[in-house]
C-alpha cells in the first residue's frame, strides 16, 4: 500500500470516528428533546391545573451525559474493551509461547514503522485476536491463550501483522469508538424502554379520559419510539458493516509486512476451524477482532443474506484472495 492511500485511509478514519461521536451525541439528543416534545404537545391542551410540560430537561440531561459518555470512551474505550474480556498485560514474558509472542509484535513493529504496541492475553481457549486504542501511540494488541497454542510461529506473525495493520490504518480508533457506543446504546435504549414501562404503568392513565389529543404529539411519539427501539439494532450493523470494509485491506497490509501470505491464509484456516466460540468477547466488541468470536460459521456461509449479519468478511473469501496473493490455487468449495 503507497503511502497516498495510508494517509487517504487514516484521514477517512478520523472523519469517519469524528462523525460517530457527533452522531452519538445527536442521537441521544433527538431521545431526549424528542420525548420531551411529544410531552409538551400531550399536556399542552390539558386543563390549567394539569402539569404542562414546559422545560426540556430530559434532552438536556441526556445531551449531557452522551456528551460524557463519548469523552469517556475516546479517553478510556480501549481500557473498557480490555477489562471486558478479562485480558492481562504481558509485561515480562515466562513461557516459551509469551516469548514467542512478544518477539513478533516487536518483529511487526519494526516491519510496519510502528511503535511496538502494548500487548495482552485474553484468557480464552478459542484462537482469536484484536488490537484497539486512539492511535499507533496508544495502541493494545490483544491474543487468546487459544491463538498461542493453535498456531506456529509463521501463522501468529501473520495475525499479528493483520492487527498491527489496523492501528497503522487506525482502524482500532473507529472500532474502540464503535464497541464503545454501541454498548452504551444498547444500555441506554433498554434503561429508557424500562423508564417508559414504568411511567404507563404508574401514571398511564392519567388523563385517559380525555377524548381526542393531540395528533403531531401521537406522531413525535411513535417516531421516538421506533428510534429506541432500533437504535441498537441500526448501531450493531453500523459497526459489522464497517468491520467487514475493513478486514481486506488488513488482511493485504498484513501480508506486505511478513510478506508471507500464506501463513496468515493457513491461520484463518485454523482459527475457523476451531469448534467453540470465543466467549471471554462480548458481541458488542465481534467487530474488532481477527474473526467473529461467535457464530463464525455465519460469515464463513457468505452470501447477501448471512454477510448482513455477519461482523466479517467470509473466511473463504479472506483466504482465497490471499492465495491469490501468493500465487497459490484458490481452494475450490470455500467462499
Amino acid at each position: 500500500m503507497t503511502d497516498t492511500n495510508l494517509f487517504a485511509q487514516q484521514e477517512h478514519n478520523r472523519r469517519r470516528s469524528t462523525l460517530l461521536i457527533v452522531g452519538f451525541v445527536l442521537f441521544f439528543a433527538w431521545i431526549g428533546f424528542g420525548g420531551d416534545l411529544a410531552w409538551y404537545l400531550g399536556t399542552r391542551d390539558l386543563p390549567p391545573e394539569s402539569y404542562h410540560h414546559v422545560i426540556p430537561f430530559t434532552g438536556m440531561i441526556t445531551t449531557v451525559i452522551a456528551g460524557g459518555m463519548a469523552w469517556y470512551s475516546w479517553r478510556h474505550g480501549a481500557d473498557r474493551v480490555l477489562a471486558a474480556t478479562g485480558a492481562w498485560e504481558l509485561l515480562e514474558p515466562v513461557t516459551e509461547d509469551h516469548k514467542r509472542l512478544r518477539n513478533v509484535v516487536d518483529e511487526m513493529a519494526i516491519a510496519s514503522g510502528l511503535p511496538s504496541p502494548r500487548v495482552w492475553v485474553v484468557p480464552d481457549s478459542d484462537p482469536n485476536a484484536f488490537a484497539t486504542g486512539r492511535d499507533p501511540a496508544t495502541a493494545h494488541l490483544a491474543v487468546t491463550e487459544g491463538l498461542l497454542q493453535h498456531l506456529d510461529r509463521d501463522e501468529l506473525q501473520g495475525v499479528v501483522a493483520h492487527e498491527m495493520a489496523h492501528i497503522r490504518n487506525l482502524d482500532v480508533r473507529l472500532m474502540t469508538l464503535l464497541a464503545a457506543t454501541v454498548g452504551t446504546i444498547a444500555l441506554m435504549s433498554d434503561t429508557l424502554q424500562r423508564m417508559l414501562r414504568y411511567g404507563f404503568g404508574r401514571g398511564g392513565r392519567r388523563g385517559g379520559g380525555r377524548k381526542g389529543g393531540n395528533p403531531l404529539a401521537l406522531v413525535v411519539l411513535v417516531a421516538w419510539l421506533i428510534s429506541l427501539i432500533f437504535a441498537p439494532l441500526i448501531a450493531r450493523l453500523l459497526a459489522m458493516s464497517v468491520s467487514r470494509k475493513r478486514e481486506f485491506l488488513a488482511d493485504a497490509t498484513g501480508a506486505q509486512f511478513t510478506r508471507n501470505p500464506m501463513a496468515l491464509a493457513e491461520a484463518l484456516r485454523k482459527i475457523d476451524g476451531a469448534s467453540g466460540a470465543t466467549q471471554a468477547i462480548a458481541r458488542g466488541a465481534a467487530h474488532m477482532c481477527i474473526v467473529d468470536p461467535g457464530e463464525r460459521r455465519m460469515s464463513a456461509k457468505g452470501g447477501s443474506g448471512m454477510s448482513v449479519f455477519a461482523s466479517h468478511p467470509p473466511i473463504g473469501e479472506r483466504i482465497a484472495r490471499l492465495q491469490a496473493m501468493g500465487y497459490q490455487p484458490v481452494e475450490g468449495g470455500r467462499g
